[in-house]
């Protein structure tokens, strides 16, 4: 495994990913009721060494920057706040055999926190059974920001799913149909922003692609707003 992998937010335009990071398309796998329940790998995208990803939304070599930023109607200014997770995280009360944290920050309303019937907030209190507790694991490790985290004790450590190292162009099923969503990085690639200031390194990242997020270089669910 490359141990120079990293991507570097260039200033007003593309990201930089170094290190030979694989490149694959994942796509939502959604219920009859339109709930996102888990991802499926469509395909590995060829690449060379290092490339370069649009992040102004505007290009016409999806997901390869082709250096329409210089044109585009776009604010390439980051946000995104910096510290560590652990300093804005809350904790869901209710169960003994888990604790459920959040980072209201990093949501993206991807929407695996959740079904039509409940959601994580809800369930926290019925984790003492196995059944129900084994759900709220799955729903938190198929969060693709890591907004949510969990740990199996009170100041234990988070677990985290064992993810690669790559990067996935995103897409999301809606009920109006597939949409191209934002950059899932995993792995715990490291991630600089434009003006030097990395971010702090995590396991699941989501990177906005459509240049429109208020909180980039992350994404905040605005492509969905922004389709068309």
């Amino acid at each position: 495994m490359a141990t120079d992998r990293r991507i570097v937010v260039d200033p007003d335009g593309p990201y930089q990913v170094y290190g030979d990071i694989p490149l694959v398309r994942k796509t939502q796998i959604v219920s009859e009721y339109g709930e996102p329940l888990t991802w499926q790998k469509q395909e590995t995208i060829e690449t060379d060494g290092d490339y370069e990803l649009c992040r102004c939304g505007a290009s016409a070599e999806m997901p390869f920057c082709d250096k329409s930023h210089r044109y585009a109607d776009w604010d390439s200014k980051e946000t995104a706040d910096t510290g560590a997770t652990a300093e804005r995280q809350v904790i869901y009360a209710g169960g003994t055999k888990i604790v459920v944290k959040r980072d209201h920050s990093l949501c993206m309303e991807s929407g695996f926190c959740g079904t039509r019937l409940t959601n994580i907030e809800r369930l926290v209190a019925m984790t003492d059974d196995t059944q129900v507790r084994s759900l709220v694991m799955a729903m938190i490790e198929r969060c693709p920001s890591g907004s949510y985290t969990y740990a199996l004790e009170e100041g234990g450590p988070d677990i985290e799913p064992d993810l690669p190292q790559e990067i996935a162009v995103v897409t999301e099923i809606t009920s109006d149909g597939p949409i191209t969503g934002p950059l899932w990085v995993t792995g715990n690639i490291p991630i600089e922003r434009a003006d030097g200031q990395p971010l702090e390194t995590r396991n699941r990242v989501m990177l906005c692609g459509c240049g429109k997020s208020t909180i980039k270089p992350l994404c905040d669910g605005t492509h969905r707003r922004e389709r068309g």
